[in-house]
């Protein structure tokens, strides 16, 4: 009889830690699928890491840039309208006067001129901003001198291999990035080459000037 409740017990004993360890894996499997987190994985934003790109990316308009806005689902149509960027980075809209325009991307402009026209002087509006075309100019010592498209983030050691790359007589070490409004900057190409941030930016209608260099 000892030996028959002995034996009762340990098969209870042992049913017991079955059970609880399906009850364990049970929950541990619950969690650990995705469909079931408390903590989904969250979406990618942009700017981070895995985008390989961020908001700086995003080209942005200068001045001397020319800006088309075209204003469709009116009753009555209207051209579009086609203008350079002022020099105090402004545009100027029928009706509703001057829009800064420098510094913003296309969506904001397209957003901030809605909302002038839109509910002020229009119910409903569709606002569509594109760029003119873009160009920026090498000349001197490089092998095809002359105006270059713009098409997007441009710094001066590229533009100048766009250009077909320096002759056998420039001086690489003193080339002028000469902006729109005046400003000039000296690039010492050697060194941006090394470290980018030595290799400032080009935007659209500046000068690149490549030296000829002295023996």
């Amino acid at each position: 009889m000892k030996l028959f409740w002995k034996a009762t017990s340990l098969g209870f004993f042992a049913c017991g830690l079955l059970f609880t360890g399906v009850i364990f894996t049970g929950c541990y499997s619950s969690s650990s699928n995705p469909i079931f987190s408390d903590n989904p994985i969250p979406p990618i934003m942009i700017g981070s890491p895995s985008t390989g790109y961020s908001a700086a990316d995003v080209p942005r308009f200068h001045v001397g840039d020319t800006v088309i806005v075209s204003l469709s689902g009116l009753p009555t149509p209207i051209e579009p309208h086609q203008e350079p960027i002022k020099e105090d980075g402004t545009i100027t809209m029928p009706d509703i006067g001057h829009v800064q325009a420098a510094g913003k991307t296309a969506g904001e402009l397209q957003n901030e001129i809605y909302n002038l026209y839109v509910p002020k002087l229009y119910r409903h509006l569709t606002v569509t901003i594109n760029p003119g075309e873009r160009v920026y100019y090498v000349t001197g010592e490089v092998k095809q001198p002359g105006r270059q498209l713009y098409a997007g983030q441009m710094t001066v050691t590229k533009a100048i291999t766009t250009a077909g790359d320096f002759t056998d007589f420039a001086n690489h070490k003193k080339v002028w990035l000469i902006r729109a409004n005046g400003q000039r900057i000296k690039v010492n190409c050697n060194k941006a080459i090394q470290d980018s941030s030595l290799d400032p930016l080009v935007y659209p209608n500046d000068q690149i000037q490549v030296r000829r260099r002295f023996f």
